[in-house]
């Protein structure tokens, strides 16, 4: 009895510590949260005394002086502490209690810092959030202990200079939350409380809309006389929050104490010219001073301070120096607002400045900053400017604003994503900083510049009259009609529908087709859902975050959208719409582009595998698809750029697809064939097109998950085995690989399909590869990969998947290549994008992306992409973090990718008989040796850009047209 009772109190133990060690969902993560909010003590449990030697003692026993003493702050809830085990959560932190290591959690991407940033922002725009109640437990956190704590921290992590210039944006935003010297964020103070009265004061949401998007030192005036006005129907809890926020705002427009600040910097111990020219801007006189004059010095000492804080050996002078940056941010935040330029030439040098003071503050990179540096100076050393000049620089300085609010974005995307999942508030706290950053005036003096551009260019964006819509501008080219959606949120959360028109931060990877797209940033120029949208034809145009949120009115209402071949867009409701534009979408122009897959050629008893060097590009859509085609032409032309490779031929495929499926009494390929003359009678039963379509992803569905479960032919799997050894040169399970689905239905003349169906990275062991081979057959009938190539063939049923599979190269960075311009430059250029790792720029990373012609090589968006994957020599994918304080390439890349696409121009190119030779390649270096992956043609739309309609949006610009820096603006 007594063994059975251990085995069982045993088992029970286990039980509960598998319990206890799942991670846990997002409901149960909420349900915490709500129970949080209603508890007295929050996530804390007791008072306890922590002290030096690691013991713990209750609230009335201290550490005694014998053992060093210690510090007396709350314990933490078993729930909360689970939290930190299963889920890497960390809620209600008390920072005296943390390890400096453990809180800065480098390694994995400070999440742990970022957490305290979030939970701070969701603490001041929800009452508290997890301490509503808790945060007046008293004794549950010392304020003198966290700010002790939080100097150390910063004392200790500001002495690695590799940190300090990899991190510069991530520190300054740091000390704004972290306490360290009393100080705290008041200007994000301003925004919330004023939110919070527009919430429950809905006629004061102008004023809040004010302070939030054009803060001045006016917008008291405005609270209080507005105070005044309505004081008969403020209640007295609301009086006192009016009262509040004036207070705040008081202390946030009120003036640097320049004499402290001096004091202060008499304590650095480090002397330099640095040191003298912030000293000499500190001690000046500054009375006469203008708007323009604060915006002109302040941002040269920031610009000085970033550029020289490692000179200042001192992590307790970093300190000081850095806090100082934050400080005079915040009156260059507000002067930024009171300097009003009247003419060209001044609009010019503000933009400049402010796009200086991006760099300054840590939002853009030094690299990137010189690369757009010269625009500006070029233009104002001259008395006027041509049209395309200034285009340019417009241009340039927009990229500024991408790029600042992208790098916000790559520090804290992915945080945010975490916690929005179960607290759909922290999507507030990229905005919030965005807000609190020179961004936001860069991106008003930017819009300005476009507006004079636009006027005298007269190309105009209409879109629903909204205001900044120089910020919008078209990427591909095409007309839509329908429902609009606008996401603000996580796009992966939304499930979309192929008649909508989405407007998102950033589109998923997997998007399946939709009728027209808007981002926020250009974003990735060549990933696939680029490429798809421009070879359908779906009209895509970037936008701003403001936009965006402008936009969010006119969510879930029927809209035209149309982008033009110079990248001028318009958007107006269903009632808006001219009797032109009702006409394009009469349904018979809109089937007229749709083509049928020829299948006549198909060599299906071909039933062993080939090695990809016996293949060439003719024997597409004969023995495999295009990609091991391709490839293996490549293989003859570019031996050493290509790896060995085996190739899965499609009658293989249907070799199995001719088995009996699993109770159904008939083979996988008569029910595929069933599922679509059924899909006819039901047609032809004038059944509706939603149905029809939901009755195909139901058996495609049902197809897909027993292609899963097929049983491979041992003959198959021999020949496997011995094409690893004969081919790759090792027995199977040995050398890594991957497997790369490969159809009939891709890379065609009019489509592209590209990344509609599955590729496998890494794939090690036999097992995996083989049971690899069937997800990978399967992949062809997901419902992504169906509406796809439904939306552009009439026969999307005759897909045939054969495989390419290829050893792993661990490559530094990989990326894509498109043979031409696309959207800058001419037929004869190189359009770029490179990301960290494998897989580079294909699913929509924010990559590094250049347009690289015969002379030179311009950058059009740097990396923002935080997180990259390698691939080991043990199989699957590692991943890891970076930064971006230095380009992914260098110049010996890009020569290499000149001759590359030279070489292809000439061997693969000059053999077409088509009248366009651009490509779409897939390629990668490791240690600077380049390796190509897949070459297609590239497919763009004939018909967009062909459209009478598009053609007539489109203006003649004249960029030769000369204008005067004096001329007002």
């Amino acid at each position: 009895m007594k063994k059975t009772t251990l085995l069982y109190s045993i088992c029970l133990l286990l039980f509960t510590t598998t319990i206890t060690a799942q991670k846990k969902s997002n409901n149960n993560i909420k349900e915490l949260i709500e129970s949080y909010k209603r508890d007295i003590r929050g996530p804390y449990y007791r008072i306890k005394w922590f002290c030096k030697d690691g013991s713990v003692r209750d609230a009335k026993d201290p550490c005694p002086d014998s053992i060093g003493g210690g510090i007396q702050h709350a314990s933490f809830k078993q729930s909360a502490l689970d939290l930190r085990k299963t889920n890497h959560l960390f809620f209600g932190e008390i920072l005296a209690s943390v390890n400096t290591t453990d809180f800065l959690d480098e390694k994995n991407n400070y999440n742990r810092l970022k957490q305290y940033q979030i939970g701070q922002y969701l603490a001041s725009v929800d009452d508290g959030w997890v301490l509503r109640k808790g945060q007046f437990y008293r004794g549950a956190i010392q304020s003198e202990d966290e700010e002790t704590w939080g100097k150390n921290f910063f004392e200790t992590v500001l002495k690695d200079d590799s940190f300090l210039n990899e991190n510069y944006y991530l520190i300054r935003q740091a000390l704004k939350d972290i306490p360290h010297n009393g100080d705290s964020n008041i200007a994000q103070s301003m925004r919330i409380e004023s939110k919070i009265l527009a919430e429950e004061i809905p006629d004061f949401m102008d004023i809040r809309i004010k302070i939030h998007g054009n803060p001045q030192k006016s917008d008291i005036y405005l609270v209080q006389n507005y105070l005044k006005k309505n004081a008969s129907n403020i209640s007295t809890k609301q009086k006192k929050a009016f009262d509040k926020l004036i207070a705040t705002m008081n202390e946030f427009y009120a003036p640097l104490n320049y004499s402290t600040i001096a004091k202060e910097l008499n304590k650095i111990k480090k002397e330099n010219t640095v040191f003298d020219f912030v000293k000499s801007f500190i001690e000046e006189g500054k009375t006469n001073f203008t708007a323009k004059d604060y915006v002109l010095k302040i941002t040269d000492v920031l610009d000085l301070l970033r550029y020289n804080i490692a000179l200042f050996e001192s992590s307790k002078d970093r300190l000081k120096l850095l806090d100082l940056t934050n400080q005079l941010e915040k009156i260059l935040l507000i002067e930024t607002q009171n300097w009003n330029p009247e003419t060209l030439e001044e609009t010019i040098l503000k933009t400049q400045t402010l796009t200086c003071a991006s760099y300054a503050t840590g939002l853009v990179e030094a690299w990137e900053f010189d690369i757009i540096k010269p625009t500006f100076s070029y233009t104002l050393k001259n008395d006027e400017t041509t049209l395309g000049e200034l285009n340019t620089l417009v241009a340039n300085a927009r990229r500024i604003v991408e790029w600042s609010t992208s790098l916000v974005k790559a520090n804290y995307q992915e945080n945010v994503n975490e916690y929005a999942a179960f607290e759909s508030l922290a999507y507030g706290f990229i905005d919030d900083r965005i807000r609190n950053s020179i961004t936001l005036n860069l991106g008003e003096t930017v819009s300005k510049l476009n507006k004079f551009a636009t006027k005298v260019s007269e190309v105009n964006n209409n879109v629903m009259s909204i205001s900044n819509q120089g910020a919008i501008r078209g990427l591909n080219p095409g007309y839509a009609f329908g429902k609009l959606i606008v996401v603000s949120g996580n796009p992966d959360d939304v499930e979309v529908n192929t008649n909508n028109i989405y407007i998102f931060q950033k589109p998923p990877s997997d998007l399946k087709p939709v009728a027209g797209i808007m981002t926020v940033s250009e974003g990735n120029l060549v990933s696939h859902v680029q490429l798809l949208a421009r070879n359908l034809g779906i009209p895509n145009a970037a936008l701003s975050s403001e936009n965006l949120k402008s936009l969010e009115e006119f969510n879930n209402q029927n809209v035209f959208y149309a982008v033009s071949n110079k990248g001028n867009v318009i958007l107006k409701l269903e009632n808006d719409m001219t009797n032109e534009e009702r006409e394009l979408f009469d349904k018979k122009e809109r089937t007229n582009n749709m083509i049928t897959v020829p299948t006549d050629k198909l060599k299906l008893d071909v039933s062993k595998i080939i090695n990809m060097r016996d293949v060439k590009a003719t024997d597409s859509g004969i023995l495999c698809g295009p990609k091991a085609a391709n490839l293996g032409e490549l293989k003859n032309l570019f031996p050493n750029k290509v790896v060995e490779g085996i190739i899965i031929p499609f009658g293989i495929f249907k070799t199995h697809m001719n088995k009996e499926m699993p109770g159904k009494n008939m083979s996988y390929w008569e029910f595929l064939n069933a599922t679509f003359e059924k899909s006819k009678e039901l047609k032809n039963e004038n059944t509706s097109s939603e149905e029809i379509e939901t009755f195909l992803i139901s058996s495609l569905k049902e197809l897909h998950t027993a292609i899963l479960n097929i049983n491979l032919d041992d003959s198959f799997t021999s020949d496997l085995k011995e094409s690893f050894k004969n081919v790759l040169g090792d027995e199977i399970g040995n050398v890594p690989v991957f497997l790369r689905s490969d159809t009939n239905m891709e890379d065609l003349k009019e489509f592209t399909g590209a990344g509609l169906n599955l590729t496998l990275f890494n794939i090690l062991e036999e097992e995996k590869i083989t049971q690899g081979i069937k997800q990978v057959w399967a992949s062809a009938y997901t419902e992504r990969s169906f509406k796809w190539r439904q939306k552009y063939l009439l026969n999307p049923e005759n897909v045939y998947p054969s495989i390419l599979i290829i050893p792993s190269v661990d490559v530094d960075y990989s990326g894509v290549m498109i043979t031409k311009g696309i959207n800058e430059g001419s037929e004869n250029d190189l359009t770029v994008a490179f990301s960290r790792g494998a897989g580079g720029a294909v699913d929509g990373q924010s990559a590094e992306t250049r347009l690289i012609t015969a002379e030179g090589s311009f950058l059009l968006s740097p990396a923002r992409q935080p997180d990259y994957i390698r691939l080991p020599a043990t199989g699957s994918t590692k991943k890891y973090y970076t930064n971006f304080n230095r380009p992914i390439l260098n110049n010996k890349n890009v020569n290499d990718i000149r001759e590359l696409a030279s070489e292809i121009r000439e061997k693969i190119g000059g053999t077409s008989t088509e009248e366009s030779h651009a490509y779409d390649v897939e390629f990668g270096f490791k240690d600077d040796k380049l390796w190509l992956f897949q070459i297609r043609p590239f497919v763009e739309n004939k018909q967009a850009k062909s459209s009478d309609y598009l053609n007539s949006i489109a203006p003649n610009v004249d960029i030769n047209t000369t204008i005067k820096l004096t001329e007002k603006i």
